[in-house]
C-alpha cells in the first residue's frame, strides 16, 4: 500500500488541473482495499476512488483521500460458444480492447479509445458506435465499503440504462467495483451500422478495421488530454419523442438519428452543438469543443 501526503493531482485526472489531495493511496489488490478501509489511514472523510479521472473536474483541493484503483489482471476462461473474461478494475480500457482484438477475442473493438480504467465501465455503462457495455457484461464485482465483503451482481442486477447503472444511484458511496466479468461470443458478429462505420462492408471487415476506423474518427473529434485537458466526449445524446424527431427533421431533414426502445429516436449531441453554433464556444478557460486538435499520442494509438 502507498500512501502520499498533499499530493498533486493534475497527472492522475485527464483535466490535468493544478490541484492536490490531502493523501493519495494506490490500492493494488482486493486485499489491500479491504485494510486500508478496516485502517484509520482515511480519516473521517469519505474516500474518492479514482480510475484514470476521466470523468472528474476539481474544482479546488481534495480535503480528502483518493484511492486509486489499481486492481489489475485478466483471466480468460473459454467455452465452446464464448470467451470469459474475468477483468480487474484497474485495467486501462483501451489497452483491453487491443488486446482481445490481438488475441482475437472480438466484441470490444467499437468500445476503443474510451478513456478510464474496467472499473468505470459498468458506472456510465460506457457505449460507441451501437455498442453499449451492457451488450457483453456477464457480472460486475463490488467491494461493500463497511463490511468489506465482495458482492457479484448479475448484470441485470446493475439495472444498466442509457449511460447509467445501480452504481450512479443505491451504490454510488456504498460499494467500489473491483473487477467486471465481460462475455465475447464466438459467434462474432460485426457491428457496422453506426455512423462511419456504415462505410464498411460487413462481409468482409474484421475486429481490426473496426478498430482502426473507431480509432481515427475518436483521434479526429477530440484533442489529446496529454496535449488539451479534457473528459473526451461527455455529452449524453437527447433521446426523443417521434412527435419531437418529426418536427426536427421536417426544418432539419440532414439531422442524423438512430433508433431507440419504445418507438424513440436518438439525437447526435455534436451535430446539435454545431448546429447552435456552440463549437468552440468559450465561458471562462473552458470550451465545448476545442476549435484546434491533435493526433492522440503513441500510447493511444493503434496497435
Amino acid at each position: 500500500m502507498e500512501v502520499l501526503h498533499r499530493h498533486s493531482l493534475a497527472s492522475l485526472h485527464t483535466f490535468g488541473l493544478s490541484v492536490t489531495a490531502s493523501q493519495v493511496v494506490t490500492m493494488r489488490s482486493v486485499d489491500e482495499l479491504k485494510a486500508l478501509l478496516s485502517s484509520d489511514v482515511t480519516g473521517t472523510t469519505p474516500a474518492l476512488v479514482m480510475g484514470q479521472g476521466s470523468n472528474l473536474l476539481f474544482c479546488e483541493d481534495y480535503n480528502g483521500t483518493v484511492i486509486l484503483n489499481r486492481i489489475m489482471g485478466i483471466e480468460v476462461d473459454e467455452t465452446d460458444v464464448a470467451y470469459h473474461l474475468h477483468v480487474g478494475a484497474g485495467e486501462n480500457w483501451h489497452q483491453l480492447v487491443c488486446w482481445t482484438v490481438e488475441q482475437e477475442m472480438p466484441g470490444l473493438e467499437n468500445l476503443a479509445l474510451i478513456p478510464g480504467c474496467a472499473g468505470s465501465a459498468p458506472i456510465q455503462n460506457i457505449g460507441a458506435y451501437g455498442v453499449e457495455l451492457q451488450d457483453i457484461c456477464e457480472y460486475v464485482d463490488v467491494l461493500e465499503r463497511k463490511s468489506g465483503d465482495v458482492v457479484r451482481l448479475t448484470a441485470d442486477a446493475c439495472r444498466f440504462g442509457y449511460r447509467d447503472s445501480i452504481f450512479k444511484h443505491e451504490l454510488k458511496d456504498s460499494h467500489i467495483i473491483v473487477a467486471v466479468g465481460l462475455r465475447l461470443s464466438k459467434d462474432w458478429q460485426p457491428n457496422t451500422s453506426y455512423g462511419p462505420l456504415a462505410n464498411l462492408d460487413p462481409a468482409t471487415v474484421t475486429a481490426s478495421d473496426i478498430l482502426a476506423q473507431v480509432c481515427a474518427t475518436r483521434q479526429a473529434k477530440l484533442p489529446d488530454p496529454a496535449v488539451l485537458g479534457n473528459a473526451g466526449s461527455f455529452f449524453k445524446n437527447p433521446v426523443v419523442s417521434e412527435h419531437s424527431y418529426q418536427k426536427l427533421a421536417a426544418e432539419f431533414p440532414s439531422v442524423p438519428c438512430y433508433p431507440a426502445a419504445g418507438g424513440r429516436f436518438k439525437l447526435a449531441a455534436g451535430w446539435l452543438i454545431d448546429q447552435c453554433g456552440l463549437k468552440g464556444h468559450k465561458v471562462g478557460g473552458a470550451a465545448a469543443t476545442p476549435a484546434s486538435r491533435r493526433q492522440y499520442i503513441d500510447k493511444y494509438r493503434l496497435l
